[in-house]
């Protein structure tokens, strides 16, 4: 037994050499190889680390396209042969100045614009770069010791002699030219050289010598094209160019999205409005360098794709129609009658659907005295706001109903109202006893001033003549409020970067001005407004926010078919009125007779008309200042909806400034009885156009 453990004992202590042996032999072997690391291969594995620094760029990609409604294009990408520079991390000015020299032999860079951006601080930094030694030798070492590096190449600049920038020749203005936009670029991003007018021999001579050009490289870029040329082209907006790059004032909410500073981004319009869906996904390349930033390896590891397309709610054909009818009719206006309308400079219209929202046309048109021509101004239909005049009286009445101070079917004697202190309040002739059907038909100002009066809590009927009108100032609020329901004096909701909502008028304590309110001739609306407005009315009592887009898309796999969607707006529905459906009834009933029955103000233009129009006519007293000297002047305007029974079309018109001269030309009506015959006669054509296709197909 004693045997037995002295044996174990023995063989415990030579199993453990035995471990201690080839933990022994691990070691040797790691030791070894760790020196085989160090000293043979050391330099390679350094070299190895040293050039593994990778850094990202990202690269811009094309736009989306925008498309109108029927899917023609009306923004494009076009293609331009483009010569950009990529500098290598490092680049010093000395090389730029050398790819500067040669790619002067490829290109030209002559234009006004490119030599005309060259400073005096460009001059001095080439001739600097040419004679650096002597140029530096004119600052002595003493003055040296006393500046900053900064502060000694600026002396060495400012003591360069004018006559050595006097003697540059043409062919070094151009290399100046190039190395200015050498300059501009990143490390490792690409910068724009030369885009525009980029011919093909120079396109392919840079192309044929890039082993010659570090950094450079010949490709294509892309601009903005407008196959419908001005048409729409104020709303659609404008992008920067790349020498402006994002907005300055911007740049820190672009550099957190993405953004390089030279990127060209939606500036104004629906450009703007929708960057972050035309932008695209930018490609991204790594570049693999060495520590002094020589690339030495590329890949792509993100693929650049352009932009989404947005497909628009308007209409291009029907937008130049409205267009040349606006036009015409202001042209018309003015030539009638050329001393009285010589303050008439615009016309305005708005064409939507009042069920959906979607913008069908929106048209502006400018008279440039200066020039003696006419321009688009689309944007003044959201910008530009006027006194509107009696347009509004569907909403006074609403109010009234809805305040309870006038019951459907009541009447009011209309004649010349007199309140102590106040102007005569009249219409445009005493109508005698109207009802609220006939207050619109006719456009009865007196029914509107005791709507307004009632309101203020003067409740006397008839108005005692020249009496004081009991007046509460709460009145104006209240009647706001009604006003606001229908989009008036507050934002549509439109998809567009900005939108006015018009001036609203001191809540005075006096009568007069609440009556002047609710006739249209105190706050100021614009076009947009107004037609969100009426297609409230027309759409009972559903205000829905007007908007541009109609679906944004992914890009197309062809130039010719359009990609899947990739969103679709939908009607968005603002609010509703807070009026019963009967009381709406009544004003949409008003609107029909305004336009169709006899001795309505519209029946003159819309009672022919076989689509069912109602609507509401209007004029405002306006006053135009001219050195000192105020003429009077009136704002002609029109809102409408067709057909009355199922409106699928709403408008507004307004021409300020008119004149007032007797058988006036009537703009407004002109103007809104062609936009709403255009639009059923274009409906037609294109139903009898697809009725034909498709018997041809069958």
């Amino acid at each position: 037994m004693g045997n037995k453990k002295r044996r174990k004992k023995a063989q415990l202590p030579f199993r453990i050499n035995i471990l201690f042996f080839v933990v022994f032999l691990m070691f040797s072997v790691l030791v070894l190889q760790l020196g085989v690391v160090q000293i043979l291969n050391g330099e390679a594995f350094q070299e190895e680390i040293d050039r593994t620094i990778q850094d990202t760029t990202k690269i811009p990609v094309p736009r989306g396209k925008i498309y109108d409604s029927n899917h023609r294009v009306v923004v494009d990408n076009k293609p331009l042969y483009s010569i950009t520079y990529t500098p290598a991390k490092g680049t010093q000015a000395e090389e730029k100045l050398d790819v500067a020299e040669k790619l002067a032999t490829f290109i030209s860079m002559d234009s006004e614009d490119d030599l005309a951006g060259i400073t005096d601080r460009n001059k001095q930094e080439y001739v600097y770069l040419k004679t650096k030694e002597d140029a530096e030798e004119r600052v002595t070492p003493e003055e040296k010791k006393e500046l900053s590096n900064s502060e000694f190449y600026q002396l060495v600049l400012e003591r360069i002699p004018e006559e050595d920038l006097k003697g540059i020749s043409k062919e070094e203005y151009e290399v100046i030219a190039i190395k200015k936009e050498l300059d501009k670029a990143y490390s490792l991003t690409p910068q724009i050289v030369k885009n525009e007018d980029v011919t093909a021999e120079e396109y392919a001579k840079v192309a044929e010598h890039l082993d010659e050009l570090p950094g450079v490289n010949a490709t294509t870029d892309w601009d903005r094209d407008y196959p419908y040329g001005y048409t729409f082209k104020n709303l659609l907006g404008s992008i920067t160019s790349q020498e402006q790059g994002i907005p300055a004032d911007s740049e820190a909410y672009y550099m957190t999205r993405g953004y390089s500073r030279n990127d060209r981004v939606g500036k104004s319009g629906l450009e703007e409005y929708y960057e972050e869906s035309l932008r695209g996904r930018k490609e991204q390349i790594q570049y693999t360098t060495t520590k002094s930033g020589r690339v030495i390896d590329t890949k792509t590891i993100v693929e650049g794709q352009r932009g989404k397309d947005l497909v628009l709610t308007v209409d291009l054909e029907f937008q130049e129609e409205v267009d040349k009818i606006v036009r015409e009719e202001l042209k018309a206006a003015r030539s009638k009658h050329p001393h009285a309308n010589r303050y008439l400079k615009d016309a305005i219209a708005v064409v939507m659907n009042p069920k959906t929202g979607d913008i069908l046309a929106m048209s502006g048109q400018t008279y440039d005295e200066k020039n003696d021509e006419y321009n688009n101004s689309e944007y003044k239909a959201m910008q530009d706001a006027h006194r509107p005049g009696s347009i509004v009286k569907g909403a006074t009445v609403l109010a009234g109903y809805e305040s309870g101070v006038i019951t459907p079917g009541q009447v009011f004697n209309d004649r010349t109202i007199n309140i102590a202190g106040t102007p005569s309040k009249s219409s445009y002739s005493n109508l005698g006893p109207v009802n609220d059907y006939e207050a619109l038909r006719r456009s009865s100002n007196v029914y509107m001033f005791y709507i307004a009066l009632k309101m203020g809590g003067e409740n006397r009927y008839p108005f005692p003549n020249e009496s004081k009108a009991a007046f509460d100032t709460a009145a104006w609020q209240q009647m706001r409020n009604y006003f606001q329901q229908f989009g008036l004096g507050v934002k549509t909701g439109i998809d567009y970067p900005f939108e006015s909502t018009g001036y609203s008028g001191k809540s005075a304590r006096d009568p007069g001005l609440l009556m002047d309110f609710a006739i249209g001739q105190y706050d100021t609306f614009t076009t947009l407004q107004m037609a969100q407005y009426v297609s409230t009315i027309a759409n009972d009592g559903y205000r829905v926010s007007p908007h541009f887009l109609k679906e944004i898309r992914e890009p197309g796999v062809s130039d010719e078919k359009l990609g899947s969607i990739s969103k679709s707006v939908n009607t968005k529905v603002l609010n509703r009125i807070q009026m019963d459906q009967d009381l709406i009834a009544r004003v949409q009933e008003g609107f029909r007779q305004a336009f169709q029955e006899q001795r309505g103000t519209g029946t003159s233009h819309f009672g022919d008309k076989d689509y069912n129009p109602a609507g509401k006519t209007g004029t405002a007293e306006d006053e135009v200042y001219e050195n000192g000297v105020k003429t009077d002047v009136e704002n002609l305007s029109l809102v409408g909806y067709a057909p009355f029974d199922d409106p699928e079309v709403a408008f507004a018109v307004i021409a300020p400034k008119t004149g007032i001269v007797k058988n006036q030309y009537s703009i407004n009506k002109e103007i809104g009885s062609r936009i709403l015959d255009t639009y059923f006669d274009l409906k037609e054509e294109r139903v009898e156009k697809e009725i034909e296709e498709n018997e041809e197909e069958n």
